[in-house]
Parts: structure tokens; sequence; C-alpha cells
């Protein structure tokens, strides 16, 4: 699929697409991570991927939103947070008066696994390093991490989900707050109130910031 193709599907189901809108330098840098991601053979999950998925949003944005890994409409459009559960996800967001302008997504991982089945700790070290740089490069004012695969890597800590959920934390000194990945709560309807507590909890942080 070429760029033009992607941009037009892309469009018609309202997904804005990663837009670089920093300096020079910063973009270079970026650019040079997500051409790293694309040649990558570190493990064996670049066998087996249709493409990677780097990232999509603003560069500047204020707000980093961390998930575990692409799924399948992840890995066939190349862009994090596109199926289902990034629609809903993309819809909390809004209904917290969160811009998609301040934005940043992406995930631990930049390659699916396969079947959809969870990452391994093999894979997850393996890839790391390219969220640490996209982390030091984005430079957040606060970040979300949805599910607990991606709170666990960024915490270093295998507390639950709900225990995570309960206190900010930090990331190299980057207010960090956890959630429910969405995917979760497509099939976990009744918490779906607590993770919109867990993105007011959010909204106020980048207030606070602001």
């Amino acid at each position: 699929m070429t760029n033009e193709q992607a941009s037009y599907y892309l469009q018609q189901m309202n997904i804005q697409s990663w837009v670089l809108r920093q300096s020079s330098a910063s973009l270079s840098e970026l650019d040079t991570v997500a051409k790293q991601v694309a040649n990558c053979e570190r493990c064996a999950l670049s066998k087996s991927r249709t493409q990677t998925v780097f990232a999509r949003g603003h560069q500047n944005a204020s707000l980093m939103v961390i998930g575990e890994a692409p799924g399948f409409e992840e890995d066939k459009q190349g862009l994090p947070f596109v199926g289902p559960a990034g629609s809903l996800l993309s819809k909390m967001l809004a209904s917290v008066e969160i811009s998609s302008e301040d934005v940043f997504m992406t995930n631990v991982l930049k390659c699916k696994p396969p079947s959809n089945r969870a990452p391994s700790s093999e894979e997850v070290r393996l890839c790391s390093s390219y969220l640490k740089q996209q982390i030091a490069i984005v430079a957040p004012t606060v970040i979300l991490a949805v599910g607990h695969l991606a709170a666990q890597y960024l915490l270093e800590d295998d507390m639950s989900l709900d225990t995570m959920r309960e206190k900010r934390h930090f990331y190299e000194g980057i207010p960090l707050l956890v959630t429910y990945h969405p995917a979760s709560l497509l099939r976990n309807q009744k918490d779906k109130k607590k993770a919109y507590v867990d993105l007011m909890r959010v909204k106020k942080q980048l207030l606070d910031a602001s």
C-alpha cells in the first residue's frame, strides 16, 4: 500500500495519521528510530509480521499512550490503536476532552505476535530500546500505560493492574498513570467507568502541568 493510499483510507475512517511537527533535528531523530524499527530483525516476530507498527500522533504531544503490542488491524495498517480497541480509546480520550492533537500513541512491541498472543519477556527485552528512544525524543508531559504488560514493563513491577491504577507513578521523572487496555474494556464493559475515572486523572495531571 502506498503512503497516498494509506492516507486516503485513514481519512475515510476518520483516523489521524502520524504527523511530526517539531524541530527538524527532533524529526530526524524519531525518523531514524522509525527506520531502525522498519528494518529490525532482532526476534522471530520479524518473520511473521506484515509490517512494523511504530507510532501514531504528534511528536510534540503532551500525552503519550503506551500499549503492549499491535493487533490484527495495526499489523495490517502499520499504525497503533486503529482497530476496534483503538476506536474505543479515541472515543474515551475525547470524552474527557483530550484532543488527538495532544496524543502520541505507541506500543512496547513494534510487531504483532502470532495469534495475538501475549508478548514474551525476551521479545519485550529485545524491542524495548525503541520505546525508550521514543519516550526520550517525544518527552511527553504525562505517560498513560494501557494494560498490565505495558505498566509492568514501565514500572518494573508485577503488581496487579488495579493496584497500579490506584496512584500516580513516575518513569524517568515523567508522571505515569495506568488504566485498562481498551481491548479488555471491549470484553469487560463494567470496567469502563473505572477507566473513565483513570482518564479524568490523566486530564487533571495534564492541566496541572500546563
